[in-house]
Order: C-alpha cells, then sequence, then structure tokens
C-alpha cells in the first residue's frame, strides 16, 4: 500500500495502522533530531498532495485485511508534517465514517495557528502536537523552522487549539542531552506547558538515528528530574520494541520499505516483524532494497537501523 503502513506497536496508541498523506520529508521544520533525517528544502504549501480517493481506499484494505481487534488507532503521521495536506480534515471526517476505532493526529503544530487548520483537526479524537522549547531562541536551534514559523505564532496555535478542542491533547515533549535538558530550559518549558494545559504530557527521546550529529538522550538522573519538573504525571514514552504487522503483505521489498520510511527499525526489530519469511528471502529482500538504492544501513548509538536511502543523516 502507498499511504498506510502497519499497524505499528505504540506505548501510546497500542497497535496503530498509520496513514501517511504526504511525500517524504515533505515538511516545514528541519529538527535536529529528526528520525527521517534532514528536510532539504523545507516547505510550507499546504495542498493535496496525494488524492483523498486514493488515501482511503488503502484505507479500507487495511481495515478489511486485519480482523476486529488487531488495531487500536488510526494514526495520521509519517514522513512529513500532515496538516501540510490541505484535505487533512476530509481524510479525517472519513476515515471516521469508515471504522468506529479512534482517530489520532501526530504533527508538530506549527500549522494551529490557523483557524482552517485547527476546525479540520477539530474531528480527530486526539492530537499529540510538538513542542521543544519554552523560548524562541532555543526553539529556533532545535526546529530550525521555515521562515515565519516562531515560536511566538507556535505558542499561539498550541493556546487556541487547547480552548477550541474537545478531544485528547498529548502534548509531546522531545528531550535532547545538552540542548532543552538543562533546569533553567526545563523550567520555561513547563512555564509554557502549564499555559497550554494538556491532558498529557510525553516525554520522547532520539532513539533513532537524528539527523545531527551529537545529538542523544538525556541520561537517567536527568530524566528523572525532568519529569518532575516539566509537569505532574509527565511520562516518559519508549518505542516498543519489534512488533510492526507485516503478515499481510504480498511484497516484501515494498513492506520493508513501507515500514522504514516512516520509522526506522533497529536490525533486530526488523529481523522479528519479518519473521514469518524464509531467512533467505528476507535476506534477499534486503539486499535488494540496498542495491537498488532504496534502503541503507545506519549506525547510531552501537545499534544498526535500517533506513530509507533518500534520509539525510550527518550520523
Amino acid at each position: 500500500m502507498t499511504y498506510v503502513y502497519g499497524p505499528i506497536a505504540s506505548q501510546r496508541l497500542g497497535q496503530s495502522l498509520g496513514i501517511d498523506p504526504i511525500p517524504f520529508k515533505t515538511c516545514n521544520w528541519n529538527c535536529v533530531y529528526c528520525q527521517l533525517g534532514r528536510t532539504t528544502p523545507l516547505t510550507n504549501q499546504r495542498r493535496e498532495y496525494a488524492p483523498p480517493d486514493a488515501i482511503l481506499a488503502d484505507v479500507s484494505a487495511a481495515l478489511a485485511s486485519h480482523p476486529p481487534g488487531t488495531i487500536d488507532w488510526i494514526s495520521f503521521v509519517g514522513s512529513g508534517e500532515p496538516t501540510l495536506h490541505a484535505s487533512l480534515g476530509v481524510l479525517i471526517r472519513r476515515v471516521k465514517a469508515l471504522t468506529p476505532l479512534p482517530v489520532a493526529v501526530i504533527t508538530n503544530g506549527s500549522l494551529l495557528y490557523l483557524p482552517e487548520v485547527r476546525a479540520e483537526l477539530a474531528a480527530a479524537d486526539a492530537v499529540l502536537p510538538t513542542l521543544v522549547a519554552g523560548s524562541a531562541a532555543l526553539f529556533r536551534s532545535i526546529t530550525r523552522p521555515w521562515p515565519g514559523l516562531t515560536y511566538e505564532r507556535h505558542m499561539a496555535g498550541l493556546l487556541a487549539f487547547r480552548q477550541e478542542y474537545r478531544g485528547q491533547l498529548w502534548l509531546e515533549v522531545m528531550l535532547i542531552k545538552g540542548m532543552n535538558d538543562t533546569d533553567a530550559a526545563l523550567r520555561e518549558l513547563a512555564a509554557a506547558i502549564r499555559r497550554i494545559a494538556p491532558d498529557q504530557v510525553q516525554i520522547t527521546l532520539p532513539t533513532r538515528p537524528p539527523s545531527e550529529a551529537g545529538v542523544a538522550p538525556p541520561d537517567a538522573a536527568t530524566l528523572l528530574r525532568a519529569t518532575s519538573i516539566l509537569s505532574e504525571g509527565a511520562q516518559i514514552v519508549h518505542p516498543p520494541q519489534g512488533e510492526v504487522d507485516l503478515s499481510g503483505a504480498a511484497d516484501l521489498c515494498a513492506a520493508i520499505e513501507g515500514v522504514i520510511m516512516r520509522h526506522p527499525m533497529r536490525a533486530s526489530d526488523l529481523a522479528r516483524a519479518v519473521g514469518r519469511w524464509p531467512p533467505e528471502q528476507v535476506a534477499s529482500a534486503l539486499r535488494t532494497l540496498e542495491a537498488t538504492g532504496r534502503a541503507r544501513v545506519v549506525e547510531y548509538a552501537g545499534q544498526s537501523f535500517w533506513c530509507v536511502a533518500s534520509g539525510r543523516y550527518a550520523v
């Protein structure tokens, strides 16, 4: 399938069927921690990057191929910023007409200052925007956004959405060692979080290859301090090990590429995910992906990760 992948195990969303409505690295941020590599070039144009009917056909096929109880959430997330798709609101509503499963949108939140984007996301059951800093300078250093997408505009969008939205607002806070994990940075973040008053605060960490060298998660002691400073009830979200459903795939190469384009995978996790295929077929598929320039191995923190070859990493 072109626009749908998974289900993938998620600590936050259980077994999540992903919908990716935009091309690889179509984004208005160029975050130093991005697991998909650098955004080149940045774009902030909202348009129909993929036909809604084609996306919905993939969703219908995926739902039909998975028995009841095997999918917990439908999530709009993937290889870029989903709110750049101009028909996202239509897609959310039409997906909800297809299934009683709850729908989530994982977004950087950069376009929430636009009333039309807030209105489109209103139909989702949960929205998970990003907040990485409590100051303009640190926000720019970490996200490296499209010009005009300022910290002040980002906060204004989050605050306006909190006032209007009736679903679950789960704020995602990416912590990076030496950047936003100092006491001063954490206290600024905590002040911003209190203003937004999300339903949950979820601390995420750069555990997959980041776009820039030197990006790493904070140590255990810093994480403990961060959870106490940021918010009562803040939780650290660790990526699950393995647990990607590729059982319905007919083309093993396409199935692997479809997942790593959105979620680079540890070699050990990928081996578990493709366990139903004969080892020689798996080895052949990986060789084909490498030889054709569709995938490569990136080393990070002493581990090997399968990533799409087009991802631009400094590590």
